[in-house]
């Protein structure tokens, strides 16, 4: 079971640890080993016929893994998390153990690339159909439910659009059909929203991004019920798509300042949108901070903020002038990814989209006037002033 909620803070320091550590050590010693031994043929024979918490082989499982999974599962409020080499690791584990051929999975179209990707060429080569409608139109998704459906699939808030999901009425979609349902919370992180409250199925994060923190892991976690999660953990074992000793250690530690930098994140995403939003040479800013936002008294309600990630569109510019403005700014690194403690800055045409037809930009939602920012944790005046000079004098 989950442990007692406690606040963000606590839970992400001491969740999942034991006490007393090995060596009497305050943090988890790393754990290098590939197997892990009996002393007995019979321990071998208590470990299978008990169903004993200890490890048998590195692919199966490593002791700060166990830690790990209890303190995200903590963090979300959940029963049972599994963790993965990546967020995309993660998102392929729960569709390859829960879809079989013939079934069907039902995506809002704003969604990360790779995700749609996968879906729709590689699941489709195993005669799993994908089917994709409008972000946020239930009704659409309802109807494009029939008795293959097996899961539906969003995030929230969506990437790059930031657009916000309903979680009662999406997790009570898929409850009224009996189909299962997946949150990409990644952006929100369980500070700022916690989609198993709303009776979501599984929540996914890619661990890459505001919970390790500092741009140095790659990681992603699977939160939900024990008994949904028991087959995906089976064929986990048995794909390998584990993470590493030493990447787990960073995670770990990382979270430990999870809900400061929260705030952090937070507060610069706010101060930086609404400063973008007032200024002359910029059409439109996507953040649901913001009471322009189509879906801000959603997102008041449901989210206890807004995080680090702003997108926003260049008045009158095309592909080139938006370019000058990303190469203009100094504080924010061009990258993809985002929630690190750095800033990071990319035009999604060249960053994400740049083999896209432009007709495949249009239907996805990228202009060529599109920026994204994600803001890190420098002081909000800095990154503030550096977007103001690169936009005057890129616009000027």
């Amino acid at each position: 079971m989950a442990e007692q909620r406690r606040g963000a803070s606590t839970t992400a320091i001491h969740a999942g640890e034991a006490r007393q550590k090995l060596g009497d050590s305050i943090t988890d010693p790393i754990i290098c080993s590939a197997t892990y031994t009996f002393e007995s043929s019979q321990a071998v024979i208590d470990f299978i016929e008990q169903k004993q918490p200890r490890e048998e082989y590195g692919r199966y499982g490593n002791p700060g893994e166990k830690v790990l999974e209890s303190k995200l599962a903590a963090l979300e409020g959940g029963e049972h998390a599994i963790l993965y080499a990546s967020g995309m690791a993660a998102i392929v584990g729960v569709f390859m153990s829960k879809l079989n051929a013939g079934d069907e999975v039902v995506f809002f179209d704003e969604c990360y690339h790779r995700s749609r990707e996968f879906c729709a060429k590689h699941l489709s080569r195993f005669g799993v159909v994908t089917r994709q409608v409008k972000a946020c139109d239930y009704s659409a998704m309802e109807e494009a439910i029939n008795d293959r459906t097996k899961l539906l699939v969003s995030e929230s808030p969506t990437n790059p659009h930031l657009s916000i999901v309903d979680l009662e009425q999406f997790a009570n979609l898929g409850k009224k059909h009996g189909v299962d349902t997946l949150i990409d919370a990644t952006l929100a992180t369980p500070f700022n929203a916690q989609p198993l409250d709303y009776g979501v199925d599984f929540v996914l994060h890619s661990a890459t991004k505001y919970l390790g923190g500092h741009n140095d892991l790659l990681a992603g976690v699977i939160i939900g019920s024990a008994e949904k999660l028991e087959p995906v953990r089976y064929l986990r074992g048995i794909m390998g798509a584990i993470n590493s000793a030493h990447n787990m250690y960073l995670l770990e530690r990382g979270l430990k300042t999870f809900e400061l930098r929260m705030e952090r994140h937070n507060a610069n995403g706010q101060a930086v949108a609404e400063y973008l939003e007032q200024h002359p040479a910029i059409e439109r800013v996507y953040y649901p901070g913001l009471p322009s936002h189509k879906h801000h008294e959603l997102a008041q309600r449901t989210m206890r903020g807004f995080g680090g990630l702003i997108t926003f569109l260049v008045k009158d510019a095309d592909w080139k002038k938006t370019a000058e403005i990303v190469d203009r700014v100094e504080l924010a690194r061009i990258a993809p990814s985002l929630g690190g403690a750095e800033s990071l800055i990319e035009q999604p045409l060249i960053m994400s989209y740049y083999e896209c037809t432009p007709e495949e930009r249009r239907s996805y939602g990228i202009p060529d006037n599109m920026i994204r920012v994600s803001c890190g944790l420098e002081n909000t005046d800095d990154l503030i002033a550096d977007l103001k000079q690169a936009i005057d004098r890129a616009m000027s």
